[in-house]
């Protein structure tokens, strides 16, 4: 029955597309259905492919007789089957932007984008010619920026061959830098796929945590949380595709070393498709972890990234899946970049590589992880020279909050050894220096809220109410094949809450200018397990 309104409404809109957007509503005037009545022509200016050539050195193009920009009617062809979006993720562009970036199993000559502010009447589009691969990848990710858009206001969109009945979705544009009204965030890190290749109810031994049976995971209650949220951050440590050799060593999936590559993108996949439903309704902002360098970054059983093909090495994957605002921001890639929402000003910032100053980053060449991952960008202090400029542009005025995110931290309870002490000298002074009023990090398995500390550890006297050293909170506790880690006691004097027990995640409400709460939430029930409200006399 679908099908059929399907084939009937295309072909009322292949005459109603010759007269423009009212002659679509006087021939349809009782549809209902998520299908905009209003879809516009394709713009005659637009080319039918773009000037470049392909990864694979072709000029890409649909299926013979179709132009790069099927215009609707031509949507339901099978032939664009291996072009339709799936993965679509969100990004803020200031708060008159937004990157969609979405799937597709082949490339598009032309990624574009419809949207409108109601469901029924799509009435702009936005096009690029950015659609990306690597060699081992078995999809194109394709990104295209809404630019001119309003400040806090909700859009629908469509991105090109998405099925109209199912695929429309909405995002809501940035709160206007300044806007003091208050909002929420969640905050995740070392968040991988869930189960059958991930966490489950019967993990191996080996690794460790499985789930309760029916257990609600971290990504089923940010799926039931999130129209709390106004964003939501991943610090880094996404999916754990790098953990196929530990899984197929446990006997948990099948597979061999010479699968890897394809491993590591099946469970890549599982983890967007499962994601899809939060990450194409918010803008998801992420930052680089260790976890995302290589195909092999556990180093289990010996194995080093030398069994990773070039093409799943520095970050690849990371930097062509995501569109990050570094490019309006003056950052770099995925790997630091900064933005404004309301009256908080975040600066993603990248522990792994890029440290500068002569300091070598743990995925740097002769880093820590003995990987050959960084650095990524030229000169060596590009990432510093960034992050003293870009904060010391800060606004107070209008964004009165600053918060600092990346993956690796240098306070928690934990061995020595696994404290980012090269992370510390390369960033804490200068955050110190700047006002920064909460760091945010993952990568250890765990929750741990620290209080308000100087340099070099120092606890800031005042606690909670107006200190002038950062809030520390590492929040590495979402759950992934390797379950959680203990945390190592006794625990430092700065430490107020240790959870290792439970899979959760943070949120954090900016409420006004001096006022902001981080609450740690269990996945499993939602109950608050922990809460901390820091003033700040802004």
């Amino acid at each position: 029955m679908v099908f059929a309104r399907m084939r009937s409404l295309c072909a009322v809109l292949a005459v109603a597309l010759t007269l423009g957007g009212e002659g679509v509503l006087a021939l349809v005037p009782a549809f209902k259905p998520a299908l905009p009545p209003t879809l516009p022509p394709v713009p005659a200016n637009l080319p039918s492919a773009p000037a470049h050539t392909g990864a694979h050195g072709a000029v890409p193009a649909l299926p013979a007789g179709i132009p790069a920009l099927p215009a609707p009617p031509q949507w339901a062809d099978a032939r664009l089957n291996d072009y339709r979006p799936s993965k679509v993720r969100l990004a803020y562009r200031g708060d008159t932007g937004m990157a969609v970036s979405w799937s597709t199993h082949r490339q598009l000559p032309v990624p574009a984008v419809l949207y409108g502010k109601t469901p029924a009447a799509l009435t702009s589009i936005a096009t690029s010619t950015n659609s990306v691969t690597y060699n081992t990848s078995s999809y194109y990710s394709n990104h295209v920026v809404l630019d001119h858009l309003e400040p806090g206001t909700k859009y629908y969109y469509l991105p090109i061959l998405g099925d109209p009945l199912r695929d429309v979705r909405s995002f809501t544009t940035a709160k206007p830098r300044g806007d003091e009204t208050p909002y929420t965030i969640a905050v995740v890190a070392d968040l991988g796929t869930m189960g059958s290749l991930g966490l489950s109810d019967h993990v191996p031994p080996g690794a460790a945590n499985p789930l309760s049976t029916g257990e609600v995971t971290t990504i089923e209650r940010l799926g039931m949380n999130k129209n709390r949220f106004d964003h939501i951050m991943h610090v880094g440590d996404i999916a754990y595709a790098d953990y196929w050799l530990k899984e197929v060593v446990l006997g948990y999936i099948n597979g061999t070393i010479a699968a890897g590559p394809e491993l590591y993108e099946q469970i890549n996949e599982e983890f967007y498709d499962e994601m899809n439903d939060i990450t194409s309704s918010l803008p998801y902002h992420v930052a680089a972890g260790n976890h995302d360098s290589n195909c092999d970054n556990s180093g289990y059983k010996n194995y080093t990234e030398a069994i990773c093909p070039p093409a799943l090495t520095g970050f690849i994957g990371y930097n062509q899946h995501w569109n990050m605002p570094s490019s309006v921001s003056g950052g770099f890639k995925n790997m630091w970049y900064s933005y404004d929402v309301g009256m908080v000003h975040y600066v993603v910032f990248d522990t792994e590589t890029d440290l500068g100053e002569g300091l070598v980053g743990p995925e740097d060449v002769g880093g820590s992880s003995h990987a050959t991952d960084g650095p990524l960008a030229t000169p060596s202090s590009a990432q510093m020279d960034f992050l003293k400029k870009d904060l010391a542009a800060v606004d107070r005025s209008k964004t009165p909050w600053v918060v600092a995110a990346g993956h690796r931290p240098w306070y928690m309870a934990a061995k020595a050894s696994s404290l980012c002490t090269v992370c510390q000298t390369a960033f804490e002074q200068l955050f110190n220096d700047a006002g920064v009023d909460l760091v945010l990090s993952g990568h250890q398995h765990n929750m741990q809220r620290s209080g308000p500390l100087g340099p070099k550890g120092a606890i800031d006297a005042n606690g909670l109410n107006n200190p002038k050293a950062p809030l520390y909170i590492t929040t590495g506790a979402a759950g992934h094949f390797d379950g959680l880690d203990a945390a190592v006691s006794p625990y430092p004097a700065y430490s107020h809450f240790v959870n290792d027990t439970l899979y959760g995640f943070s949120t954090v409400a900016f409420h006004n200018r001096t006022h902001l709460t981080h609450e740690f939430v269990s996945s499993a029930t939602g109950v608050v397990l922990d809460s901390a409200t820091l003033y700040k006399q802004h």
